[in-house]
């Protein structure tokens, strides 16, 4: 990882998370879709466990040669022990949404978060030159066939920024029946071409949306699941 070569701290906390973790990741398609070459993009993917806020991250920067993609991740992680410190090797954009149970520990939240708006934040990072890695379903669905309907932020921000988004799916072979995804369970990831915004801008409403349905498509056809805009009791 050369980029990080000045970072002896952040060097060895991604190498455990990849030690600890990385086992997990059986199977990656389609990885030339987001090396640096590709830079910037934004990466929309499907959100099945918690680790995947941890691991993913640090593989990318593993397979990216330490060049860092931004991926936005909740405030709440870093009231878990270490979180915070991860979190600052892999230069990851604190989004301040849900709030913290029990409540008393929302007394920490301006601690633990940044004073630019994460989407604002991310904004100047394309800006910049550098990705951004999202997850469009904004919380953990371990659902094995169907994504939940998910957040417009990803789409937005594309086409804000005019930066294309690579959409891309974990699949989990061995859990396709199941109830539930386990935590660790056995992975493949696939990367998908690039996708360019609309050639016209249009930030209305409902070109929004029409934006997100196509990428939330890709996502699942990715991911071997489902994808529906109609509301669901697990929504």
């Amino acid at each position: 990882m050369p980029q990080l070569a000045g970072r002896p701290l952040a060097r060895a906390v991604i190498r455990g998370l990849l030690l600890a973790f990385g086992g997990a990741i059986r199977n990656v398609r389609g990885l030339g879709h987001v090396l640096p070459a590709r830079d910037p993009f934004i990466l929309a993917l499907n959100h099945s466990t918690k680790l995947e806020a941890l691991f993913l991250p640090a593989f990318l920067l593993h397979v990216r040669e330490g060049k860092a993609l931004h991926f936005i991740a909740d405030w709440n992680f870093k009231l878990v022990p270490g979180i915070a410190g991860i979190y600052r090797s892999g230069d990851v954009i604190t989004l301040d949404r849900k709030p913290a149970r029990p409540r008393f520990l929302n007394l920490l939240r301006p601690l633990l978060t940044d004073r630019v708006p994460a989407f604002t934040c991310a904004a100047e990072r394309l800006a910049a030159g550098a990705s951004v890695g999202i997850f469009p379903e904004g919380t953990t669905n371990r659902d094995p066939r169907r994504l939940l309907r998910g957040f417009h932020g990803a789409a937005k921000l594309s086409l804000q920024a005019n930066v294309p988004v690579v959409p891309a799916g974990l699949r989990f072979p061995r859990h396709t029946d199941a109830a539930r995804i386990p935590e660790l369970a056995p992975m493949e990831i696939e990367f998908g071409e690039p996708l360019a915004p609309p050639a016209e801008r249009d930030l209305s409403a409902a070109a929004v949306r029409a934006w997100h349905a196509r990428l939330m498509g890709e996502i699942a056809r990715r991911s071997g699941k489902t994808w529906s805009n109609e509301r669901k009791a697990h929504d």
